[in-house]
């Protein structure tokens, strides 16, 4: 994969020079700010031009038809999609009567910044109207961190070469139109106006407007509030109409004069409470905005964030450009999970409305993951999250004939919103994924409370699922057939290497959880017959292997199909989804994103070196990575099994998706799952984590092409930092009394303030690079290869 790059590359931050109105789109997602409740697309304040609006609030949605050519019995009903909610963003500019609108008049310079300390988005422009008159414009926008409900904007606008009136024209806006992007008429008529308008209130400079979801019921507040800087006279008016709340400010400004609006916006939710109360919710949150005030609101952003990358900070010598695309992760992974306070986090973020605003696998799978370690908070409220949606898992369940809970493919309330049935009836996985999620985070943590009620309700629910879905066959083996690994382009097939091994943890890790918590567990109906019965399945486990060829195939019966014909897939065709039926990509041997890769990954101790190097090559011949998550998983397990040069490839790949759009729909929003993989690559990949066990451990190694890399974890409340040369690895406890882990499987003991060092393991030799599908091999990035680190071509493979 090849993309390009269009910012400016900086450690610690991102810039665009100049306006680049085709790809407006794209940045509004890169640059998009966030704090896991509001989400704000890059829009520009005037509004326009844009590529998409944007305004988001973690789990408001509308419902939607779902297309079925054909019915069947289990098939979800209706779908959810996230909506653009009232935009608040809006500043709209008039120089003497010309409205500042970018495409008309002369752009004299143009430039967003956005530093990844600051957590501010900065814009700065020079503009000189039609008619002749030129204004400088500066403005800072935040999503705060510290304040949920809170975003708030520092306008200025600052006169040139004579006098002229200024009008600003701060809005609420909602139901504002949008392109249709969804292909079927009816989710577009149905999304295209679905705020229903309650009520709607300005006074002195403030306004708030209250709606009402159309048919999911949901009640949404948005209000804004304003002060006001600049010459002595200006006139100053609110208004406001159903869909509309506008605050106009009027002035003259002399050469170098300069007019200041501080915007307040506050947002607020609900599915239950009534009308005053949300209303209340979203002015009192003003309230307390207007006493912060904008530079109150900018130093409590910029204390959280120097805490945070105190914490988290992953650091690295030799790619400048891998440097700022990592930081970029990291910023997008907290923006996604910091305040999202028992709601789920989406595969976008809230970035922007693709795969419709859904929650996927990928949440437990990469995301939390990083966020275990930077900031265990953000998962408890995940998790607790997954856990309040139990009654709807356990009726989805029950309807397909099985026991527990089966929690959902795609969703954003807690429903299965998946029109396409192999995975949203077939892919169990999740339930596993999100009791390996809940067991990472109590190792972590130490979470003792929520790991004797939430999580081992979570734990006993899962592992009763897979206990009635699976059986005992006749030589005894536990089996798991008809399901849907995370390769999707294999799908309702028996015994998937991944959800086996996936399965297996979560019925042992029950197993154990119930042990340590008998009283609570009785009160959920467990008795030690049913423990006993997840033990015996999971030491029974199927993991299906194929002697004739030394490999593991994912799946019974996989390495036995047809291989596609790659060398006459020619390169416009990708992704094979799009060009191929599905039939025929079931059948055949080719795969959309890591699947065994991934079991070998999470669970290693399941494998031998030797089977891991075999498996690795025969799959990396087969893996097209139509799908942004494969590319974080063969990084991992490239740099295991010694292909360094290529685990750096695809880590690469992995952290630039959205940067170099590698995708191509970078517009849609950012790639979560990539970016927090870019860090598990990193961390898991050079750093050799992994923490399956109670002990952390590592087997560190660098690629040629970095000379260092440091990274901090924040284990039970104490603070760890790792830092790998080519030559030693040290390891410090920055925080915290005592700690063990392992080195190469050394046991080392840590003591605050006394690092401890080992030597770093030199490979004897990298064994040959595997081969990929021709066309789909990743974008070298070595300084062998005859570039300088940090620039970034498609070459050949060799």
């Amino acid at each position: 994969m090849s993309g390009s790059n269009v910012f400016t590359i900086d450690p610690w931050g991102l810039a665009e020079q100049g306006l680049d109105l085709p790809g407006l789109a794209r940045a509004e997602s890169v640059f998009a700010l966030s704090n896991g409740h509001i989400g704000l697309r890059a829009n520009l304040d005037e509004g326009e031009p844009h590529g998409l609006p944007g305004t988001y609030l973690n789990g408001v949605f509308e419902l939607r038809p779902l297309p079925y050519a054909e019915g069947g019995y289990g098939f979800p009903e209706s779908g959810q999609s996230v909506i653009n909610v009232t935009n608040g963003k809006i500043i709209r500019l008039l120089v003497d009567d010309e409205p500042f609108d970018l495409r008309y008049g002369e752009l004299r310079s143009h430039r967003r910044m956005l530093d990844f300390r600051e957590g501010v988005l900065r814009r700065d422009a020079e503009w000189t109207s039609p008619a002749g008159r030129t204004v400088k414009v500066k403005s800072c926008r935040l999503v705060s961190l510290t304040q949920r409900a809170i975003a708030a904007i520092d306008y200025r606008v600052t006169a040139v070469d004579g006098p002229v009136r200024i009008v600003l024209q701060s809005e609420l806006v909602a139901n504002e139109q949008l392109p249709d992007g969804s292909g079927d008429p009816r989710a577009a008529a149905v999304l295209e106006a679905p705020l229903v308008g309650e009520a709607a209130h300005a006074s002195g400079m403030k306004a708030v407007l209250v709606h009402r979801t159309r048919f999911s019921g949901l009640r949404v507040a948005a209000g804004m509030d304003h002060l006001v800087e600049g010459p002595e006279h200006f006139d100053a008016t609110a208004e406001c109409t159903e869909d509309q709340g506008r605050f106009s400010v009027t002035t003259v400004l002399k050469p170098g004069e300069q007019l200041r609006l501080v915007k307040l916006i506050s947002y607020g939710w609900s599915a239950t409470r009534s009308l005053p109360a949300v209303r209340d919710q979203v002015e009192a949150a003003l309230t307390a905005a207007r006493f912060t005030g904008w530079e109150g609101l900018y130093a409590e952003q910029q204390q959280f964030l120097k805490k945070f990358w105190d914490t988290s900070d992953v650091q690295l010598d030799g790619d400048l450009e891998l440097q700022q695309a990592v930081r970029f992760a990291l910023f997008h992974v907290l923006q996604a999970g910091a305040r999202s306070e028992e709601r789920a986090i989406p595969a976008k973020g809230l970035t922007g409305p693709g795969y419709d605003g859904h929650t996927f696998w990928d949440t437990e799978t990469f995301v939390l993951p990083v966020l275990t370690y930077a900031m265990p908070s953000a998962v408890k409220q995940v998790l607790t999250w997954r856990h309040g949606t139990l009654p709807m898992a356990r009726d989805r369940a029950a309807q397909l004939g099985l026991a527990g809970a089966l929690f959902p493919w795609r969703t954003i309330r807690g429903e299965e919103c998946s029109g396409y049935w192999p995975a949203g009836t077939a892919a169990f996985h999740i339930g596993a994924d999100i009791a390996v999620a809940v067991a990472r985070y109590c190792r972590a943590t130490g979470d003792v409370d929520f790991e004797r009620t939430l999580g081992l309700e979570l734990l006993v629910e899962t592992a009763r699922m897979w206990r009635s879905l699976g059986h005992h066959d006749s030589d005894g083996r536990f089996r798991i057939e008809g399901v849907t690994g995370p390769d999707e382009y294999s799908a309702v097939s028996d015994n998937n290497v991944f959800t086996n091994l996936m399965a297996q943890t979560n019925l042992r890790v029950a197993a154990e959880t119930v042990t340590r918590y008998m009283h609570q567990a009785s009160g959920l109906g467990v008795d030690t017959e049913e423990a006993a019965a997840w033990r015996d399945a999971a030491a029974a486990m199927y993991i299906p292997y194929d002697e004739r060829i030394g490999i593991h195939p994912q799946a019974d019966n996989f390495t036995d199909h047809q291989f596609w014909d790659f060398e006459n897939t020619p390169p416009e065709k990708y992704p094979l989804l799009l060009h191929y039926p599905y039939f025929d990509l079931y059948r055949k041997q080719v795969v959309k994103q890591a699947d065994l890769v991934l079991a070998m990954q999470v669970r290693g101790d399941a494998f031998t070196p030797e089977q891991k190097a075999r498996n690795f090559a025969y799959y990396e011949r087969l893996t097209v990575r139509d799908s942004s998550l494969s590319a974080c998983t063969q990084a991992v397990i490239a740099a295991e099994v010694g292909q360094l040069d290529l685990a750096y490839d695809y880590t690469a790949e992995a952290a630039l998706m959205d940067l170099h759009d590698l995708g191509g729909n970078t517009k849609d929003g950012l790639h979560m799952a990539s970016l927090a993989g870019a860090c598990i690559a990193l961390v898991a990949g050079f750093g050799g984590l992994r923490d399956h066990d109670e002990q952390l451990s590592f087997r560190p190694r660098l690629p040629a092409g970095l000379g260092r890399l440091s990274f901090a974890m924040v284990v039970r409340d104490q603070l760890l930092h790792v830092e790998i040369t080519h030559q030693r690895t040290v390891y410090t406890l920055r925080r915290g009394t005592v700690m063990t882990l392992l080195h190469e499987g050394e046991q080392l003991k840590l003591e605050q303030g006394r690092p401890v060092g080992r030597p770093t393991a030199t490979p004897a030799g990298q064994p040959e690079r595997c081969v990929q599908p021709p066309g789909r091999e990743p974008a070298r990035r070595q300084a062998q290869a005859g570039l300088p680190i940090g620039v970034v071509e498609h070459l050949p493979a060799e």
